[in-house]
């Protein structure tokens, strides 16, 4: 059995050198975290780094942070997908490609058909609320690179100041999450 202390050893984001590596583009940023470059971020979705501390140790999070709406839409697409999977015994995820104009090509009709099923099962789910979600953080120290967290907050969007008062909170072990379940609809400009 590996210890935590082994694995760190072999884990780069408990290193010194990265540590102050990432403390100095932090620092440089001029906020408590810098963002994931290599990923996309949007208004709904970050994916941050910073420091803080695990069983006393310093260690750099590997965070992405989302809102519960983004959750949500992502599960009820899911289950859409899982159901189109066992109602279309020849189905395959729906691939959007683009002409040479860069815009959408039309579906084929088999497409079609799977996308129309899925935004009725989408539908009745919400309808139903049967998808609920709450705030949560969850912790993976199981990763290649520092400690890996998956967090969903009740915000509209994850904007710098969000993510610095999450950064503030879990760094203080003052974070307080909303255990209330929330379920979303689609609103019409969405659809």
């Amino acid at each position: 059995m590996i210890n935590d202390n082994a694995m760190s050893l072999q884990n780069r984001g408990f290193e010194e050198a990265v540590i102050n590596d990432y403390r100095a583009r932090i620092k440089a940023a001029g906020k408590s975290f810098i963002y994931d470059h290599q990923d996309e971020q949007s208004d709904e979705y970050a994916h941050i780094y910073f420091i803080g501390l695990h069983e006393g140790r310093e260690v750099i999070y590997d965070a992405v942070i989302y809102t519960l709406r983004l959750q949500h839409e992502s599960e009820l697409f899911e289950i859409a997908e899982h159901r189109a999977a066992q109602h279309f015994p020849d189905y395959k995820k729906i691939s959007y490609d683009e002409d040479e104009n860069g815009n959408l090509e039309a579906l084929d009709d088999r497409e079609e058909e799977i996308g129309l099923f899925m935004a009725e099962v989408i539908m009745e789910l919400e309808e139903d609320e049967h998808v609920k979600v709450k705030e949560h953080v969850d912790m993976d120290i199981h990763v290649d690179f520092g400690i890996a967290l998956d967090v969903g907050l009740y915000e509209d969007e994850i904007t710098p100041a969000i993510i610095e008062k999450f950064i503030h909170d879990f760094n203080n072990d003052s974070l307080n999450l909303d255990p209330t379940l929330y379920s979303f609809q689609t609103t019409g400009e969405e659809a």
